[in-house]
């Protein structure tokens, strides 16, 4: 552990005003504070001054250094200061003391003060040093001085050029999450991995992904590092990075804009993050805009209700294949034990889907205590007609309505503080949100979901076929980003509601985009590396899968040519769609529930037809690769 490594240009003071040894250590401790790595200061001081009480640590020659290891200090660390004139520090041989090092460590940090002493004790025995040390005349090069000096001490250690600190704890952290924690999670965590390594930086990446968080950041890590960055697109755990420097943004910044963001942490260019176990979640987020927050607040809700509408969709979708139609067209979907058996736990996982948004949005506005009052308000939506806009309402209202209780109970005595989570916040919330859904937000909304479906199901075929093409292009627009999300959500909203072909239009438009690049790797070779036409194989697999996120590579190397072809090319899929009159029930699947897709074969000709004039578009705008 090296004396540099340790010493904050902040903690430096070349002039100190004291004149006797305690207003020397009030000047210390601040200097100490000033570095942020003291928990308390008052109780780190109470400890320098017990350490003194017995025995002096002026160790003569001019030189003084109290230390003190306490659960006040969060992180070692130094402070130093000089005195032109000298300070009575009591030394050991009654000289007056011109230069000073205090040490800060923490509990549990072993011996790692009487290292850093021992160390000090050692370079600074050269009186010459101690000399250029006095009469610096910047911090700069006070830290110069040292820094020569501990290498021609240590050559060793010079040699290998500190190699075990370094690589003992990453300079920068960083923690990727998208909404459904499939592909930009990784994607974000591999592009800031790579270039790490290109810059030659230390660097540990956190993926929250859909079967939770991976390679989990440290509490040592949090506090050795430079700085953290937080690329997500949803609710992370923020709390952990309190005092440490963190910069937050979107996840699609940490697939391209990977260099400026570790620059950044590496210049130190990022706000020191505040937080406490008593805020609110919304504090995490008082660095971001409001459309910010509330995006984040929805794609929280959005990623927990997925795995519901996917598992649920798809059992519903098998109960409509194992069914025969001609037994009870009124009942189709249950005429058959095996097809009855896969719908009732379909719709038992379908069920979810709206409490679970609205819980999972209240979640992420103020945290655990909303949990229930968002499921309440998600399940009377659905129950009173309001469906999937009353749900979000409901998840937004119950978030803000338990901020609003929090602050109310704020002046509760502290004796109260165990009952409020699990008796106040939930009792209270539920009686409220249960007012409101019932009286003032279902019978808007049920009215207003009751007109939109009446205006679908009266569109003509031009209205329809519009329609088809706004949907599926946007969902080729940003593939899985925000865009995405939103076309993919109304048409979840319109199969609840009854509408099976804008699904239809929405999954066609989100299958396009990797079977684009797939045709194109394998018919337009020339306009494509080696590499890219391997890994253009993959997006066959991808985009009958239905995963729409195979394209983003080649969308962010080439973005002016590969998106407007993939959302032309889902335009027109979409449209087709729509004149064909293809329906789906299910939200998810590709070709695995092509049987249960109202005309099929048309469908699937929509594909094929949307993916070959995507391709064609791509090929001619890339130019062949030299």
């Amino acid at each position: 552990m090296r004396i540099i490594d340790l010493l904050d240009k902040k903690s430096i003071n070349l002039n100190l005003k004291s004149t006797d040894k305690t207003s020397v250590i009030n000047e210390l401790v601040d200097l100490v504070d000033a570095s942020g790595n003291l928990n308390n200061k008052n109780e780190y001081k109470q400890e320098i001054l017990a350490r003194e009480s017995k025995s002096t640590t002026g160790i003569g020659e001019g030189i003084a250094i109290p230390h003190a290891k306490t659960k006040a200090v969060k992180k070692t660390c130094l402070a130093s200061g000089v005195s032109k004139t000298g300070i009575d520090y009591d030394s050991l041989d009654g000289a007056l003391s011109n230069l000073f090092f205090m040490i800060a460590a923490p509990d549990g940090a072993n011996d790692t003060h009487l290292e850093v002493l021992s160390r000090l004790s050692t370079i600074l025995m050269d009186e010459n040093f101690r000399s250029s040390l006095i009469n610096a005349s910047s911090a700069d090069e006070f830290l110069s001085l040292i820094d020569k000096t501990e290498s021609e001490k240590f050559p060793e250690e010079a040699k290998q050029n500190d190699s075990k600190e370094v690589s003992k704890f990453p300079r920068i952290l960083a923690v990727t999450a998208c909404p459904t924690g499939i592909a930009h999670t990784f994607m974000a965590a591999e592009a800031l991995n790579k270039k790490a390594s290109e810059m030659g930086i230390s660097i540990k990446v956190e993926t929250n992904g859909s079967a939770g968080a991976k390679n989990v950041l440290t509490k040592e890590e949090i506090e050795n590092c430079d700085a953290i960055i937080v690329a997500a697109d949803k609710k992370v755990n923020m709390a952990r990075f309190n005092g440490k420097k963190v910069i937050q943004t979107k996840v699609a910044d940490g697939i391209h804009k990977t260099e400026e963001l570790i620059n950044r942490a590496l210049n130190g260019d990022a706000p020191v993050y505040h937080s406490s176990e008593s805020e609110n979640s919304s504090n995490e987020n008082s660095n971001e805009t409001v459309g910010r927050q509330i995006y984040k607040h929805l794609m929280n809700g959005v990623s927990n209700m997925l795995p519901f509408v996917v598992a649920g969709g798809i059992l519903i979708a098998l109960a409509f294949l194992f069914d025969n139609y001609e037994i009870n067209p009124s009942n189709f979907g249950s005429n058959t034990p095996l097809a009855a058996f896969f719908k009732s736990v379909g719709d038992a996982a379908f069920g979810f889907l709206l409490p679970v948004l609205a819980g999972f949005i209240a979640v992420s506005i103020a945290d655990r205590p909303a949990m229930v009052v968002g499921f309440v308000g998600g399940f009377l939506a659905n129950s009173g007609g309001a469906g999937f806009l009353g749900a979000l309402l409901a998840g937004f209202i119950a978030g803000y309505l338990v901020l609003l209780l929090k602050k109310v109970f704020s002046t509760l005595p502290q004796s109260l503080e165990g009952i409020k989570p699990v008796l106040l916040y939930p009792l209270f919330g539920t009686l409220l949100i249960g007012v409101i859904m019932k009286f003032a937000i279902n019978p808007p909304v049920a009215a207003a979901n009751n007109a939109l479906i009446g205006f679908l199901n009266s569109l003509g075929t031009s209205s329809k076929v519009l329609l088809g093409i706004v949907v599926a292009g946007m969902m080729a627009i940003d593939m899985g980003g925000p865009i995405n999300k939103a076309a993919y959500v109304f048409g979840i909203a319109s199969l609840e509601s009854g509408n099976f072909g804008i699904m239809a239009a929405v999954m066609a438009g989100g299958m396009v985009p990797p079977l684009v690049i797939a045709l194109s790797t394998t018919f337009f070779k020339n306009r494509f590396t080696k590499e890219q036409q391997d890994a253009g194989k993959v997006n066959y697999i991808m985009g009958l899968s239905f995963i729409t996120e195979g394209a983003i590579p080649f969308a962010a190397a080439d973005p002016l040519k590969v998106i407007p072809s993939c959302a032309i090319g889902s335009a027109v899929a979409g449209a087709l769609t729509m004149i064909f009159d293809c329906t789906l029930r299910a939200p998810h699947g590709g070709i695995f529930v092509l049987p249960i897709i109202g005309n099929w074969p048309m469908y699937l000709v929509s594909i094929i037809v949307g993916a070959i004039v995507g391709a064609i578009i791509l090929g001619f705008l890339k130019r062949p690769v030299k």
